[in-house]
């Protein structure tokens, strides 16, 4: 089965999602799950067709995309397009994976998510400015019942300013479930810096909350590169590193785990922490996507104010404006 934004009654392809409103553009009472979802819009990019209108690649980080399950209050799903996608840093790089990309001008995310009586998808437009219209299709597979037990698919968006020393979290729920992957992207205040990637994940599961149960050697290696990435932007199916500006301190980053789904039965937390002495570390920006599987419907993390949003110093429009 398919929803779309399609109106064959109108021949209209899109949507509108002006700033300042949220538009629910697809609804589904039935029980099944949702297969693929592919979604784009203009406004990051000179549209020839309406020449005029402005151009900011801030609305992919400001056009936020939720997904709410079987009538819950809140949504499961709360994520910048940008972070949902693996292009964090709200400048456009194309890449395709096996469970989310940016394919030249689209975005899609190919995580099964399961629903019991319903879902619903809503487009949040937070830019101050920028008006934009969304298409969107999205295919879902309906089946008489989902089997006992069968979990409900979670994104938590979260960001934030890091001085360096103390770790950033990137995700921490209660609860029954598994954790399948994240994106991630920072920059550091200072030009040619890119230290902030010698810190290492940490893994707090269940009883060991007080001692994570793994650690890391490198967050560039938790994404499975190496040396900063030394030879600049890979793809893979389930990791890679979609921008690299060494010159700007910039980096943005996927990885997905498939059979290395992380299981818990009481609780999960991933933080990022540096093992380096605390005056050889600068600041830097970050924000992140991560996604879980859970036994329960769980709201999403609150997405902050565009203002916060907006957190890098440095960001391409590439239609129309150099970087600095």
């Amino acid at each position: 089965m398919q929803a779309t934004t399609f109106n064959p009654a109108t021949n209209r392809k899109t949507v509108a999602v002006n700033h300042g409103s949220r538009v629910e553009v697809a609804h589904v009472d039935a029980t099944g799950y949702i297969a693929r979802l592919w979604f784009t819009f203009p406004g990051w990019f000179w549209q020839h067709w309406q020449p005029d209108r402005p151009v900011n690649q801030s609305i992919l980080k400001t056009l936020i995309l939720h997904i709410t399950f079987d009538g819950a209050p809140h949504p499961q799903v709360s994520v910048p397009a940008a972070d949902l996608v693996g292009v964090g840093l709200a400048q456009a790089g194309n890449f395709a994976a096996e469970y989310l990309g940016m394919s030249s001008g689209g975005f899609y995310v190919a995580f099964p998510m399961p629903f019991r009586t319903s879902f619903k998808i809503e487009f949040e437009n937070c830019d101050p400015t920028v008006d934009t219209e969304v298409f969107l299709n999205v295919l879902y597979q309906v089946v008489e019942a989902l089997d006992e037990g069968t979990p409900y698919f979670h994104a938590h968006f979260h960001t934030g300013r890091c001085l360096g020393p103390e770790p950033f979290s990137i995700v921490s729920v209660q609860g029954t479930g598994r954790y399948v992957g994240c994106t991630v992207a920072m920059q550091g205040e200072d030009l040619n810096y890119l230290s902030f990637l010698e810190a290492p994940e940490h893994v707090f599961v269940d009883e060991d909350w007080d001692r994570p149960r793994l650690i890391g050697t490198g967050l560039e290696d938790y994404f499975l590169g190496g040396w900063y990435f030394r030879e600049g932007t890979v793809i893979g199916p389930n990791h890679g590193v979609t921008f690299k500006d060494a010159l700007r301190s910039s980096v943005s980053m996927y990885r997905i785990h498939a059979a290395d789904a992380i299981w818990f039965q009481h609780r999960f937390r991933l933080d990022f922490a540096s093992p380096w002495d605390a005056e050889r570390l600068r600041p830097f920006r970050w924000s992140s996507a991560s996604y879980l599987y859970l036994d329960h419907l769980e709201a999403a993390p609150e997405v902050p104010a565009a203002d916060r949003l907006l957190c890098w110093l440095r960001t391409a429009n590439t239609d129309h404006q150099a970087i600095p």
